[in-house]
């Protein structure tokens, strides 16, 4: 955004440490993800928020991948993430996992128990959970909780040297059971899984806990400024109390509300249930809310980090409208999206007075936004032309200004046609329509004096290509399927995608590359999809040329 705009909260924190000279005036966020899924726009807030801070501020950012669940994660999330961050304009200082401190962790882990602060229990998950007791009822001891430190060290090691089976045991951090805190209760650090993972392979059979790696790893890393979303807030403590226990750097966290965009879904679980029951085309289907996504349906970086600058930072959750970041799109693709014409609902038209044979070359921007130009193309002008079923009506109303039975039109960038008789098939549907045209009006050079109102697309039969046009929409029908009736699927907008087999396209849009954003005149932006070939061009709709949403 070019005005100015006022510090968000998290803005305030780091320069308030960098003036006390905090951490002398560095600057050091990161990227924590875990590898069990796709980025999605949720996690592009967050990139840009700590990537941005760091640019801003002179610092750096770190990619940590938070791989301590084997069972779920996978190398090509891993690298499905660094992709996206990439393409997201971003570049991290240093590539870590929480893997490469699993031996620091261990013996984090082991100078707690021998400073009392740890203990192996042996109790079932629904025992500790009952134990834990409720926000209003303090929890209770069992009678593990006054093991040994030598007990406990024995134990713990057994765990490690795979002694005992998954659920046997696990390390429990002995903090408060009467606490008003539930976290603190007396947490899990580690637990035993027995699973192959897929950077440390065998080497380890127990696997700490979110809240036991995650504020060690910052520390480890000398983080600044750990930045996490807003469910995070009671977590805060026991982060906190780890660091001071192990006598490390003093990573502090800071909390932000996360994203939460209408007319989708940002839980990965219900995202993954999309991809399995087939629901999506994977995970980089464009109706889904994924980096990969949005990429594959045309979204630009740019318009990314544009759409979370201007829904900012805050403190509360809120709502936002995807109408918002389909704002953003439209805004960059309008500046650099060359303007092509398109037939999706084709129906013949035949210039009845143009000469049999004949083709004109014409000539058109590529971008009239583009100040000094953009340059231009040609495409060439036939007797036969396609254009759109709904750009003709039969019986014409009092403000319609497109062709009809004795109304004048304008061909883009040609000549002005006049509507003359139509050509039915056996069921009633107009397979031709005939007209004639005004040699005097050709564009650029118009001696005809006759003025029209309307202006429609085409392209020529005889050089047409042809190309499959999928038209996305919103995912969902309601703006919160999470928080609706019954299963959330239910919601699905059955009208999300629309497949047009045949559309009719320039010629010179078969030079066109993935990724490439192109404005079907009069129809929207889309993009080539990033399976199309030669011999099938398959266009993705990115997003209509206005909104076409209104609330209900």
């Amino acid at each position: 955004m070019s005005e100015e705009r006022s510090l968000n909260f998290i803005e305030e924190i780091v320069e308030a440490d960098i003036a006390a000279g905090k951490h002398d005036g560095r600057v050091l966020t990161r990227f924590p993800p875990e590898p069990n899924g796709y980025l999605h726009i949720g996690h592009a807030k967050s990139i840009c928020l700590n990537f941005g801070l760091a640019q801003k501020y002179n610092g750096k950012t770190n990619l940590r991948f938070d791989d301590t669940n084997p069972v779920k994660e996978d190398v090509e999330y891993v690298d499905s993430i660094k992709e996206d961050v990439k393409w997201l304009g971003f570049e991290w200082a240093n590539e870590f996992y929480a893997s490469d401190y699993f031996d620091k962790l261990y013996d984090f882990a082991v100078e707690l128990i021998k400073k009392g602060f740890a203990y192996v229990d042996d109790s079932t998950a629904e025992e500790i959970a009952a134990q834990k007791g409720t926000p209003t009822e303090p929890g209770t001891g069992n009678e593990y909780r006054n093991r040994s430190v030598e007990e406990n060290l024995r134990l713990f090691a057994e765990m490690k040297d795979g002694k005992y089976p998954d659920g046997a045991k696990v390390l429990r951090a002995k903090i408060d059971l009467a606490s008003p805190n539930m976290l603190l209760r007396d947490p899990l650090m580690y637990r035993i899984k027995h699973a192959h993972h897929h950077r440390t392979g065998d080497k380890w059979c127990i696997y700490p806990m979110y809240d036991f790696a995650h504020g060690q790893s910052d520390a480890i890393e000398e983080i600044t400024h750990s930045i996490c979303t807003l469910e995070f807030v009671p977590h805060r403590a026991l982060y906190d109390l780890f660091i001071e226990r192990l006598n490390l750097f003093p990573s502090k966290q800071y909390e932000f509300a996360r994203l939460n965009l209408n007319y989708t879904v940002m839980s990965k679980r219900k995202l993954l249930q999309l991809v399995e029951d087939g629901f999506v085309d994977g995970w980089d289907d464009p109706r889904m809310p994924t980096i990969s996504g949005l990429r594959r349906r045309g979204y630009t970086p740019a318009s990314i980090r544009e759409f979370c600058e201007r829904i900012g930072v805050a403190k509360r959750e809120n709502m936002i409208d995807v109408g918002l970041l389909e704002f953003c799109i439209r805004e960059d693709l309008n500046k650099t999206a060359w303007r092509r014409m398109a037939v999706l609902d084709p129906v013949k038209l035949i210039i009845d007075n143009y000469p049999e044979g004949q083709t004109d070359i014409f000539s058109g921007e590529n971008n009239p936004e583009v100040e000094g130009g953009d340059g231009s193309r040609e495409f060439p002008f036939g007797r036969e032309l396609w254009i759109e079923r709904d750009d003709f009506m039969e019986e014409p109303t009092k403000k319609y200004f497109r062709l009809g039975i004795g109304l004048m039109v304008r061909l883009k960038n040609a000549y002005i046609i006049k509507g003359e008789s139509i050509v039915k098939d056996a069921d009633g549907n107009i397979t031709e329509i005939h007209c004639s045209y005004i040699p005097e009006s050709k564009s650029g050079n118009d001696t005809s004096g006759i003025n029209v109102k309307g202006t429609i697309h085409w392209v020529s039969v005889e050089h047409a290509k042809t190309a499959e046009v999928r038209l996305y929409d919103r995912l969902f029908k309601v703006e919160d399927p999470s928080n609706e009736d019954g299963d959330f699927k239910d919601y699905i907008n059955p009208d999300s995608l629309q497949v047009i087999k045949t559309a009719y396209i320039e010629p010179d849009l078969v030079n066109a590359v993935a990724g490439t954003p192109v404005q079907f005149m009069r129809k929207g932006y889309f993009t080539l999809d990033k399976n199309a070939t030669a011999d099938k061009l398959v266009f993705n709709r990115t997003v209509t040329l206005k909104d076409g949403w209104v609330k209900k």
